[in-house]
């Protein structure tokens, strides 16, 4: 049986984040045959500038970012709202995956993006941003794919989501649209 990579990129860079707890959630509900590597931090990463975007000189993290999305078969944005749009660090990580122009990690790259949010859409606004980037950037943007929480700071202050029987369906539902698309891409 053939195994999906799906990397999970998550937007906020707290440590005991809601964002990374779903991103965790999600990795313990992957079916078998998918295995979802939840990327560490994107703090580290430097902020895009062209003029260190250079062959043999591009900054250790950014090209460690870009070699674990070119070896993904798909990717996963796991994302909070911040002032509306999708934070700083999640821009940036797009923004590295987009380059060298065309020829990028995420040219055709099949993408999903959820996330979780303490307003009551959930972080919407933020996911449409982000696929809205990633879209341009050159992924194949799954617009079906899409789960949006809530209610983060309340709903999970006691219980991680992957003890949320109701977060859990919600998560297994992503699966299937995301590794089938990864598997026509890939044949």
């Amino acid at each position: 049986m053939t195994t999906n990579t799906v990397l999970a990129l998550v937007g906020s860079l707290r440590a005991d984040s809601h964002n990374r707890k779903l991103a965790e959630a999600i990795a313990l509900n992957a079916p078998e045959g998918v295995d979802v590597q939840v990327y560490g931090s994107l703090g580290n990463i430097p902020f895009y500038n062209e003029d260190i975007d250079v062959e043999g000189q591009v900054p250790a993290e950014a090209a460690a970012l870009r070699a674990a999305a070119a070896g993904a078969d798909a990717l996963l944005l796991v994302t909070p709202e911040h002032n509306g749009t999708m934070p700083a660090s999640l821009k940036n990580a797009i923004d590295w995956l987009s380059r060298p122009f065309g020829a990028g990690a995420l040219a055709g790259k099949p993408t999903a993006v959820v996330g979780t949010a303490f307003g009551q859409y959930g972080g919407v606004w933020a996911q449409d941003e982000a696929r809205k980037a990633v879209g341009i950037a050159g992924a194949k943007v799954l617009e079906d794919v899409k789960l949006a929480v809530p209610g983060s700071m309340i709903r999970f202050a006691e219980l991680h989501p992957k003890d949320d029987a109701e977060i859990v369906d919600q998560i297994k539902a992503i699966f299937e649209p995301l590794t089938a698309v990864a598997e026509e891409a890939a044949a």
